[in-house]
């Protein structure tokens, strides 16, 4: 475990020379908002101690893509910057793998009206945590790995999601959908390796408005106004399908708050619940901010957060 460890902690210092511009005339991202390991400081990745914490060789990685009609310019940017993320994936030694859903369900609810009484809806359709395979992609399969000949390019193919999908983002709900739903329907089945560390990636410019169980709401509310699942459920979540806290580790790159922001892809709403869901997983997630301007440092940021998590794994 040591030479890997060794191996990537030094990749991860190049790439935050490589990959890390000013950005609002400062580098890198310091901001010790308690949510997970900064970027500016050294870097945690020990090697496990020969016993049951004996670090990993191997990661399964979901980034869950937000596809509204805001978000063409931060998908380009993530397209742009991704080479160099599995760059350093690449020569760390780690066995990895991609995927990538969207954050589009088709979510049935019901609308009240003071005439007519219930009226069932949906949100549309939607991936439902489904790891995309476009057939423009020529992925043989529901993820990019290691061996594959191209990652970046192949990952550059199938992240371009466009933006067509639901306004009602649900990164928290797609990601459960991805390891429950679509894991029991065999679709996303032989993704997940029990000894990998499992990674998420959310990239949103929008508030989480996932909920799990079916809602009737008054003809006045939107569905993002109340009674959404409780952000410390998906923690909860992950730490049962994974068998234990420290074998997944997630990153939100979203609006980080406090308010709303703006940058040269647009503006970012405050994204509060998946920051309430990043403070409830404690040093397994981090936030960062979508408005940063270059998604570098998001991404320097989140390969930060899965070095220190894959050290410290219990198998």
């Amino acid at each position: 475990m040591r030479t890997t460890s060794v191996v990537f902690l030094g990749l991860l210092a190049a790439a935050a020379i490589a990959c890390g511009p000013a950005v609002n005339g400062r580098t890198g991202g310091d901001d010790d908002d308690g949510g997970g390991p900064d970027a500016g400081g050294d870097p945690v990745f020990p090697p496990g101690d020969g016993g049951d914490n004996a670090g990993c060789q191997k990661i399964d990685l979901l980034f869950v893509i937000d596809n509204s009609g805001s978000m063409g310019q931060e998908q380009t940017n993530l397209i742009a910057n991704f080479p160099q993320f599995i760059n350093v994936l690449n020569q760390s030694g780690l066995d990895y793998r991609v995927a990538v859903t969207t954050t589009a369900r088709d979510y049935h609810y019901t609308m009240s009206f003071p005439v007519g009484g219930g009226v069932p809806m949906n949100t549309g359709a939607g991936e439902d945590g489904e790891m995309i395979k476009p057939a423009s992609c020529n992925m043989t399969k529901r993820w990019i790995d290691k061996n594959d000949p191209n990652p970046a390019q192949t990952f550059s193919c199938v992240a371009n999601v466009g933006t067509g999908g639901n306004a009602d983002e649900m990164p928290l709900g797609a990601m459960r959908d991805a390891f429950e739903d679509r894991m029991a329907d065999m679709t996303n089945a032989g993704f997940r390796r029990a000894d990998a560390l499992l990674g998420i990636v959310m990239l949103t410019d929008e508030e989480d408005c996932s909920y799990e169980a079916p809602v009737t709401l008054g003809f006045t509310e939107s569905l993002c106004d109340a009674q959404m699942e409780p952000a410390i459920n998906y923690v909860n979540f992950l730490d049962s399908y994974t068998g234990h806290r420290s074998r997944w580790a997630a990153a939100a790159i979203a609006g980080a708050g406090p308010g709303s922001c703006s940058s040269t892809f647009g503006d970012a709403q405050e994204a509060t619940r998946l920051k309430s869901f990043v403070q409830a997983a404690g040093a397994q997630a981090r936030m960062s901010s979508i408005c940063d301007g270059d998604l570098s440092v998001s991404l320097q940021q989140t390969l930060m957060l899965f070095q220190s998590a894959c050290g410290g794994i219990i198998l």
